[in-house]
């Protein structure tokens, strides 16, 4: 019997976007990283194109498109990924890109009584997770992926993981929140026990840790803190799992809330983040403190809310305030 030799003829070459998943999987890098980075560029392989390609492509994305700044560099950066990660093909320094103006405005704060007419018009699950937007500084999405082993009810902690940047951060667990969300986990836990004597339970869990720990998708302390109301089936291990609350749900609750409560800014729920932070440096707290609560690199980003404070740090006061008091 004669032994068949196995070459690399015998396999298909893997596509394109599948090599760009596997390299962005094999870095970690996220879900959102990996919808962002995969795209077209108008049918041709991009092995054929090179630098002035790419160069016309972000230079029409700024002239053309008028793009964000920001929408231009991620599409810099997957590009450079792609070209490099992927196709192992380096390309020259791309001077001659036309760059998209990045606008300097200041975020949009609300007023302490602001933030309470708002929540006044929330309630439910919304209300609390607008309640940790502000009372704890957290990114939307970072609260909609909350564990309940996140939380420290006795430490008043809540630890964020893989924030922005893949870092993990403490922050505050605010009181006002801790008996709405004491409730809401017992309502997962009795949701939770259904699910399992139902053959569902299982959450996604990050990395590799499902291989390391089997069974952990289906313990309590992995279980999202704000479930979706349904299941789905995945397609790799076939459980049923649940999916965290999708964030669309909370930004048409606060969308209509604003709208209820009479707020003309252009606010959005990181509006909510913005005047926690705003607020803390009112109140005389440190911006050392306020970098670390955010999770912010570098202290220079947290400095553009001491822009739009109430009062400057000399107290200054308009002089038409001096000059009608007189």
């Amino acid at each position: 019997m004669l032994a068949v030799r196995e070459t690399s003829a015998s396999y298909p070459k893997p596509r394109l976007l599948d090599r760009v998943r596997d390299a962005i999987r094999g870095r970690h890098y996220s879900r959102r990283t990996e919808k962002a980075y995969v795209f077209f560029h108008a049918k041709r392989h991009p092995a054929e194109m090179g630098a002035p390609e790419v160069a016309r492509f972000l230079t029409s994305l700024a002239v053309d498109g008028r793009v964000a700044a920001s929408t231009q560099n991620q599409a810099l950066n997957a590009l450079l990924f792609l070209y490099r990660v992927v196709l192992e093909i380096d390309l020259p320094w791309l001077d001659e890109i036309v760059r998209a103006r990045r606008p300097e405005s200041l975020p949009t704060v609300l007023t302490r009584n602001e933030v309470r007419r708002v929540l006044e018009c929330l309630d439910g699950t919304p209300r609390l997770i607008v309640l940790l937007l502000y009372g704890a500084g957290l990114r939307l999405l970072e609260c909609a992926q909350l564990r309940i082993k996140d939380i420290d009810f006795a430490a008043n902690q809540l630890i964020v993981r893989s924030g922005k940047g893949a870092k993990d951060r403490v922050t505050m667990l605010p009181t006002a929140a801790k008996t709405r969300l004491l409730a809401q986990i017992e309502a997962v836990r009795r949701q939770h026990r259904v699910d399992v004597e139902t053959g569902a339970g299982w959450v996604a869990l990050p990395d590799a840790l499902a291989r390391k720990y089997p069974n952990a998708g289906r313990e309590l302390g992995w279980q999202w803190v704000f479930p979706a109301t349904r299941h789905y089936v995945d397609r790799l291990t076939g459980q049923r799992r649940r999916h965290h609350l999708h964030e669309s749900v909370v930004q048409r609750a606060v969308k209509r809330a604003l709208r209820e409560a009479g707020i003309s800014k252009h606010a959005s729920c990181h509006t909510f983040r913005h005047s926690f932070a705003t607020h803390l440096l009112e109140d005389g707290h440190d911006i050392r403190t306020v970098q670390e609560l955010l999770g912010h690199r570098d202290v220079s980003t947290t400095m553009i809310y001491t822009h739009v404070l109430n009062r400057g740090p000399s107290a200054v006061r308009s002089p038409v305030d001096r000059l009608l008091d007189a």
